[in-house]
């Protein structure tokens, strides 16, 4: 009987064209993904867990320990940092610091953003831990605390060593949790020119001045990294985060970013099926005071599929049932399944939108008499097929 209450219900209208979010673009990155934060849908992946070098793509990493600690208080803009010799030395791309310099965290933070400062990179790593060795120390460790789980550093810069690595898909974990928490300081990477000590340079960021909508975030390139790119963009009410990495010049990178991003925007649509607290359906009880228990989402869910996709998708409520009384309000009861032709299934968790209580005797009554019934209509089933290949 209880697997008889396993609900299959047809939900949402069937919304009609054909959609294929699996389709793949064709790049010549070594590693890419484009993701639509406004739904979580990846557009495009390639090769996207696959630690690499991440060149001064892993200073996004260096910045947000900077605006974990501005945030927390224990920091200000304003506050100082003394540059130290190894600092000054550094080679690669520079903000061309001074040693002994008292320089202020808002200068140091966009010679880091804007002009991708290796020697100011070093400021604040010892600045904040004592040596840039501790620092990427602490990187790895709260790289690990916000999931990602193909990153480890060695150095507040992105230099090159073998045991400093970064995935695509931890980039763009990464510029979203920045965009996401940190909108005060966010602005940063928009910014495409920084002056320091009359050296004015520009933000390497291709995608910014285009008139696509973007805001951030940050280029890297070694030798061994190749050319790569973490940029986001807005339009509408979608933003959409790109990373490549491992592209041959500085051009490729630049072409890529803008064809992947413009792809991103015109081929998919990204709406809102459901609103928060929407009710969807219902769910039988078990002994409950209420035959059903109304479900709903906590959530707006938010879908993207191809172009013209979004008005067929189609769903489903499933639940391991009848759901056993009592049942608190809020309990997560069931799940919605969204899918359309080509579509990866997206899971909605749903919730009891009211509490049932377990019913009395009556209830109970009607419960041991389904049963019975169900158990007297299964023994005059066939036997279920033995195949190996039977579900």
């Amino acid at each position: 009987m209880l697997r008889r209450f396993l609900a299959a219900l047809a939900l949402l209208v069937a919304l009609p064209a054909h959609a294929d979010t699996e389709r793949q673009f064709a790049t010549q990155a070594r590693n890419a993904i484009l993701v639509d934060t406004t739904s979580g849908a990846v557009l495009m992946e390639k090769d996207a867990d696959a630690p690499v070098p991440p060149a001064s793509m892993s200073k996004l990493m260096t910045v947000v320990m900077v605006f974990e600690a501005l945030a927390s208080g224990r920091l200000s803009m304003d506050d100082e940092f003394v540059v130290s010799e190894k600092a000054w030395k550094k080679g690669g791309s520079k903000m061309f610091v001074k040693v002994g310099d008292r320089i202020k965290v808002a200068d140091l933070l966009r010679g880091i953003i804007v002009q991708s400062g290796n020697d100011a990179s070093i400021v604040v790593a010892e600045g904040l831990a004592g040596s840039e060795e501790e620092f990427a120390r602490r990187m790895t460790i709260r790289a690990r605390e916000l999931g990602l789980e193909n990153s480890r550093f060695r150095n507040a810069t992105g230099w090159s060593d073998e045991d400093h690595a970064m995935s695509v898909r931890d980039l763009a974990i990464l510029a979203e949790h920045i965009i996401a928490e940190y909108p005060q300081y966010y602005t940063i990477y928009s910014e495409q020119s920084f002056e320091w000590e009359g050296i004015s340079q520009r933000n390497r960021n291709p995608l910014l001045g285009l008139n696509l909508g973007a805001d951030g975030l940050k280029t890297g390139h070694t030798e061994a990294a190749g050319y790569g790119l973490v940029g986001s963009a807005v339009q509408g009410d979608r933003r959409l985060i790109l990373v490549i990495a491992g592209l041959e010049s500085a051009s490729d990178r630049s072409i890529e970013a803008e064809r992947l991003i413009r792809w991103g925007f015109r081929e998919f649509e990204t709406r809102e099926l459901l609103p928060a607290g929407a009710e969807v359906g219902s769910a039988a009880t078990w002994i409950g005071a209420e035959p059903r228990v109304p479900l709903v989402v906590r959530e707006p869910v938010v879908m993207t599929t191809p172009f013209g996709g979004i008005r067929k998708v189609t769903g489903r409520i499933v639940y391991p049932g009848p759901v056993e009384a009592p049942i608190a309000e809020g309990q997560r009861v069931a799940t919605l399944l969204l899918s359309a032709p080509g579509i990866r299934e997206v899971r909605v968790p749903l919730h009891a939108g009211a509490a049932v209580e377990r019913g009395g005797m009556q209830e109970k009554l009607k419960a041991g008499a389904l049963y019975l019934a169900e158990t007297a209509l299964s023994a005059l089933r066939p036997a279920p097929a033995t195949d190996a290949a039977a579900e």
